[in-house]
C-alpha cells in the first residue's frame, strides 16, 4: 500500500468540518442576558427550575408588565422547541401551572435533538410581547456569523422569521440577505440603516431596527461569538424592535477571555463523552466510523484519519491527547474510545518529540493492564525520540497490541486487523 508523502487531508472530505470548531452553547435565557448588557432590546423573562418557581415568575411578570399571558419556554440547547410541544402560552396562573408541569421533566423531541430528545430541566417565563396595538406585528430573521470562506463576519437577515432559515434559503433564496463587515472598519451605519430598509421598515421602526442590529453586531464581536441568531426578531404592534428568542454560540478558543461566559455552560446538555473528556484536558470530537484513533498533535490527528481511510476504515472519533502523553492521558483516552460501541479497532499514532516514545509505550502497556481486557485490537505507531525501544516494550509486553513505527507498517495493521 502506497502511502501519500505528502499530507493530503482527506479527513476534510470524510467528516462535517464543523464538528472541529468548538463552540460552546448556552441556553435562550443567558444569551438573552449577554444581549441586554449590550443594550439590545430582548422579551423580558425569568428562568425557572420548577413548578413553583413558574407561578412565582409569572406574578412578577404580570405585575412588571401588566400582561395576563406569559410564554412558558423549555430551555435546551436545540431550536424548533415550539414543535415539539416546548413553547406554550398560560394566560393565568393555574395555566401556567398546568404548561410548567407538563414540560417540566419531559423528554423533548425538536428536528435539531435526534429522536432521542432532550430532557427539559429548566423553563423560561416570558412577557407576551405579541399585545394589540396600532399596527401590526411583524417577525424577522437576523444572525451574526464568520464566513469562512474570507474571514470576515457577515450579518443575514430576512423578512421571513419565525421560519426555519434553512426552508426560506431552500424556497425562496431571494428573501435572505447578507451584509458583509469590514474588519477594519466593523459594522457602519449606512450598513445599518441598509439592513433596516431590506426589511421593510419605516418611521420609528426604521430607527429601532438600526438600533438593534448595531447593539447585536457590537455584542456578537465583543464576546467573541461563534454565531448569534435571533429568530424571530420582533416589530411590536407599537414599534418596537426585540430579541424574542437567541441562540449563542460562543468560541471555546476564547473562553479564557470571558470566565463569566464560560461559567454558563450547562453540562447536562452535553454528551457524557464529551464532558469526560474535556475533564481530562483531551480535545475530543466524535465520529461515525469504526477505528478508535488517539494521537498527539491535531495535524498528526488529521494524516491518522487519512491513513484510517486509505486502509479501508472509517475513523470513529478525532482524540488529541497533547504534546505530553502519559499512562493518565492515555488511559482516559482508551476509556473514551471504548464507549463507542462502533469501535472495532485503535490506531495510537504518536509522535514523540517533547515527549519520549519509551515513556508513551510504557504509558499504553500501564493503561492496558489497568482497564483489564480490551475488546479490540490496538495499533500503536510511535515514532521519533526512542522509537526503537518503544516498539521492543510493546512487542514484549504479551498484550494485543501490534506496533508499528513507519506510517506504511501502521496502515497495513489496520487493514490487517479490520479484515
Amino acid at each position: 500500500m502506497k502511502i501519500p508523502l505528502a499530507i493530503c487531508y482527506k479527513a476534510f472530505e470524510i467528516v462535517d468540518l464543523d464538528k472541529f470548531f468548538q463552540q460552546m452553547n448556552i441556553h435562550e435565557y443567558q444569551g438573552k442576558e449577554i444581549l441586554k448588557s449590550f443594550g439590545v432590546a430582548v422579551q423580558e423573562g425569568i428562568v425557572a427550575d420548577t413548578v413553583e418557581q413558574a407561578v412565582e415568575a409569572a406574578k412578577k411578570m404580570k405585575t412588571d408588565y401588566n400582561s395576563d399571558w406569559v410564554v412558558i419556554k423549555a430551555q435546551i440547547h436545540a431550536g424548533g422547541r415550539g414543535k415539539g410541544g416546548g413553547v406554550k402560552l398560560a394566560k393565568n396562573l393555574d395555566e401556567v401551572k398546568e404548561r410548567a408541569t407538563a414540560i417540566l421533566g419531559m423528554q423533548l423531541v425538536t428536528p435539531q435533538t435526534g429522536p432521542e430528545g432532550k430532557k427539559v430541566n429548566k423553563i423560561l417565563v416570558a412577557q407576551d410581547v405579541y399585545y394589540p396595538g396600532a399596527s401590526e406585528t411583524k417577525e424577522f430573521y437576523v444572525s451574526v456569523l464568520l464566513n469562512r470562506a474570507n474571514g470576515r463576519n457577515i450579518i443575514m437577515y430576512s423578512t421571513e422569521g419565525g421560519m426555519d432559515i434553512e426552508e426560506v434559503a431552500e424556497h425562496t433564496p431571494h428573501l435572505i440577505f447578507k451584509e458583509e463587515i469590514d474588519p477594519k472598519v466593523g459594522l457602519q451605519g449606512f450598513q445599518a440603516r441598509k439592513i433596516a430598509f431590506n426589511l421593510g421598515l419605516s418611521g420609528q421602526a426604521f430607527k429601532e431596527m438600526v438600533k438593534f442590529v448595531s447593539a447585536l453586531y457590537k455584542a456578537y464581536d465583543s464576546t467573541d461569538s461563534a454565531m448569534f441568531e435571533i429568530n424571530p426578531v420582533l416589530k411590536t404592534s407599537d414599534d418596537k424592535i426585540i430579541a424574542v428568542d437567541a441562540k449563542v454560540d460562543l468560541d471555546e478558543n476564547a473562553l479564557f477571555r470571558h470566565p463569566d461566559y464560560a461559567a454558563m455552560r450547562d453540562k447536562l446538555e452535553e454528551d457524557p463523552t464529551d464532558v469526560e473528556a474535556s475533564e481530562s484536558n483531551l480535545n475530543y470530537v466524535k465520529l461515525d466510523g469504526n477505528v478508535g484513533c488517539m494521537v498527539n498533535g491535531a495535524g498528526l490527528a488529521m494524516a491518522t484519519m487519512d491513513i484510517i481511510k486509505i486502509a479501508g476504515g472509517e475513523p470513529a472519533n478525532f482524540l488529541d491527547v497533547g504534546g505530553t502523553a502519559n499512562a493518565q492521558t492515555v488511559k482516559a483516552g482508551f476509556n473514551i474510545i471504548l464507549k463507542d460501541p462502533n469501535v472495532k479497532a485503535i490506531l495510537i499514532n504518536i509522535f514523540g518529540g517533547i515527549v519520549r516514545c519509551d515513556r508513551v509505550a510504557q504509558g499504553v502497556i500501564d493503561a492496558y493492564k489497568e482497564i483489564g481486557d480490551v475488546p479490540v485490537p490496538i495499533i500503536c505507531r510511535l515514532q521519533g525520540t526512542n522509537a526503537v525501544e518503544a516498539k521492543k516494550l510493546i512487542d514484549d509486553s504479551g498484550l494485543k497490541v501490534f506496533s508499528a513505527i513507519a506510517l506504511k507498517d501502521a496502515a497495513d495493521l489496520v487493514t490487517k486487523v479490520l479484515a
